[in-house]
């Protein structure tokens, strides 16, 4: 049997790593990575408790291992903040994505879906990425924060591009930074803009809103604080929606049973879309920083150890799904990891939900079924999220 071996950046094992998750549920529940120096963990319930642990398993010192070093991320993002900080900011940002406003969305969500697929030319291919599910999460999460529509396919180039892995090094590269640097810039010259000229929109909403600092004094957020929660709700908002609709696409045309008790049946469509969540994660991997020793399988983690959470295994553990490898939009499960667990939960996660729903309901008003050109479909590899960015797809 071949050497156990996973490394994140490795182009060839992202594109199939089921496998070698499975060997490490299986040989190595805790794993090791000399080379690039970090601990992993791939079980579901070592996943799901590191979650919950934010104290042993830090935020701090960054979420992605290209970025991940001894030294605290001096960034007031909230996906690199513990507590007390990160509660904070997090019960205001909390009240920037109320149920009231996200359900107001809902009509808005499903004409943008409609306009996006009526584009798709009856008998001919369609990429169903770039022409839908790219564009629709950035257009939901633009009006959302104010994006004028003018600049908005502008900012969502800007986040592809901060998503950029170099392939020959895998590592933070002149493109990413570039594109994070302009982001910065753009969305702190929309902030000036708010507090001159309040809108109703959430960038308006992070002027005017104020937190508590450590002395307990009241105080509002100055324009980098509130350019990075921009910048995280944007990109985040964005990315992660885009890779669960290429899945969609890909993982239903591959059981085309299912696929049309779904568009036979749209109340399957919530469900089908938590299975698609749980069987192929659009963001697969969260690292962590030890403060702590930890024992684990017989395995000790020391203190300051890089470990990465992946989640994209956690939802293939047989341990907690049985049958984990066969996709099914009838499977019941209470709950699932792909948008993380315990106080860094995906904000964005019920947006997601009915983003997910409303287009699938409007894509099989429109088409019972379709197939998907692999060849010509093209994948999204990075450290932290795994997808595609084509899925050129025909209806069947």
């Amino acid at each position: 049997m071949a050497e156990l071996r996973w490394d994140p950046f490795d182009v060839d094992i992202d594109s199939d790593p089921y496998d070698t998750w499975r060997r490490m549920r299986d040989e190595a529940p805790v794993y090791r990575n000399d080379e690039l120096d970090f601990y992993a963990l791939s079980r579901y319930q070592d996943v799901e408790d590191a979650h919950r642990d934010p104290v042993t398993y830090s935020s701090s010192h960054g979420t992605v291992l290209e970025i991940m070093s001894s030294e605290r991320i001096p960034s007031g993002m909230m996906i690199f903040l513990d507590p007390p900080d990160h509660t904070r900011l997090r019960s205001l940002v909390s009240r920037a994505f109320t149920p009231r406003r996200i359900g107001s969305l809902e009509d808005r969500i499903r004409t943008y879906c409609r306009d996006l697929l009526d584009a798709w030319p009856e008998g001919e291919t369609f990429d169903y990425v770039q022409g839908f599910g790219a564009q629709l999460p950035s257009m939901v999460i633009s009006a959302l924060l104010g994006v004028p529509s003018e600049d908005r396919e502008h900012v969502r180039q800007l986040i592809d591009l901060v998503f950029h892995l170099d392939p020959e090094h895998g590592m933070i590269n002149d493109v990413s930074l570039t594109a994070q640097i302009e982001l910065h810039g753009y969305l702190c010259a929309a902030i000036e803009e708010r507090m001159r000229s309040p809108r109703d929109d959430v960038l308006s909403y992070l002027v005017r809103a104020e937190i508590v600092d450590n002395s307990g004094a009241p105080r509002k957020l100055d324009v980098q604080e509130c350019a990075t929660f921009a910048n995280l709700l944007v990109s985040a908002g964005t990315e992660t929606v885009a890779r669960l609709m290429g899945w969609a696409a890909v993982t239903l045309a591959q059981h085309p049973d299912q696929q049309a008790e779904l568009a036979g049946d749209p109340a399957l469509i919530p469900n089908a879309v938590e299975e698609l969540l749980r069987y192929e994660a659009p963001s697969p991997v969260q690292g962590r920083w030890l403060t702590r020793d930890v024992e684990l399988h017989g395995v000790t983690m020391p203190v300051d150890s890089k470990v990465l959470l992946i989640t994209g295994s956690a939802g293939r553990d047989e341990r907690e799904f049985p049958n984990a490898e066969r996709f099914d939009i009838h499977r019941r499960f209470d709950h699932h990891v792909s948008f993380g667990y315990g106080i860094h939960f995906c904000l964005g996660a019920a947006l997601a939900r009915m983003e997910g729903r409303i287009a699938l309901e409007e894509t099989f008003k429109r088409r019972k079924a379709w197939t998907v050109d692999l060849d010509g479909a093209v994948r999204l590899h990075t450290s932290t999220v795994r997808g595609w960015v084509n899925v050129p797809v025909l209806a069947a």
